[in-house]
């Protein structure tokens, strides 16, 4: 589980981390490699909590209230210039210097890159892996987001046109990776970032109103991912 940090805007109190065995493995000192993940409790924030728990890495939570505008704060404008969660700050990055990344893509990359886990060696092995990733951002993200906005309106003609127009999109693009899954076990053949970023989506399906019996492929992808030990760890770590 990873340390839950209670700075905001300058405060930081540690707790503990167990996140340890990647630290031990290289014989580096684990507080010192500890990445600091700036997120909240949403889709984005649980790729990120997901893929450092199936790598083993040391984190620690500070939570950024999106519904308090604390994306706003320029603290956390110096990780994240577009104001948006998740950002990570990782003080053993590049030729042992800090570095801060944000976009929850990018920060995938990053991670795999630096663990070497979840992102092929060759390049014909990471095409699937950036097409599936890139897909996710493009679409199985911002169509679903639509969703959980036009669920929110109580204007009822806002809502029915808005839930109309997303909610035919967003099944469609879980027909998309329903079909994708049709034939393999991940979307990029291995378990890869990109089912980490799928996943965090694919969570919230409830809020999507889509029933996941309705695509078996996709119901059979998800409960895998979901019964690993360490996704249920990055599933249950406390965001917010």
């Amino acid at each position: 589980m990873p340390e839950i940090s209670g700075r905001k805007l300058g405060k930081n109190t540690d707790k503990n981390t167990g996140q340890e065995n990647w630290a031990r493995e290289l014989g580096k000192d684990t507080r010192k490699m500890t990445i600091e993940l700036h997120t909240w409790n949403t889709p984005n924030g649980r790729k990120i909590s997901v893929a450092l728990e199936e790598m083993g890495l040391p984190y620690k939570v500070i939570p950024v209230n999106i519904s308090k505008g604390e994306q706003m704060a320029p603290e956390f404008l110096k990780l994240s210039p577009n104001n948006k969660i998740p950002a990570i700050l990782d003080p053993e990055g590049p030729d042992g210097k800090p570095v801060s990344i944000f976009e929850s893509g990018a920060i995938l990359l990053y991670l795999g890159e630096k663990t070497g886990k979840f992102l092929p060696k060759s390049l014909s092995g990471r095409i699937p892996v950036y097409e599936w990733l890139m897909w996710q951002m493009g679409g199985f993200g911002p169509m679903p987001g639509q969703v959980h906005h036009f669920i929110a309106l109580e204007n009822e003609q806002d809502r029915a046109y808005g839930l109309k127009r997303y909610m035919a999109e967003t099944r469609r693009l879980y027909g998309v990776l329903d079909r994708r899954l049709a034939d393999r076990d991940f979307v990029a053949g291995e378990l890869s970032v990109a089912d980490f970023a799928i996943l965090g989506w694919a969570w919230r399906h409830p809020r999507h109103k889509v029933e996941l019996t309705d695509f078996p492929n996709v119901k059979r992808w998800y409960e895998a991912l979901m019964a690993r030990p360490a996704v249920k760890r990055g599933m249950e770590a406390k965001l917010d």
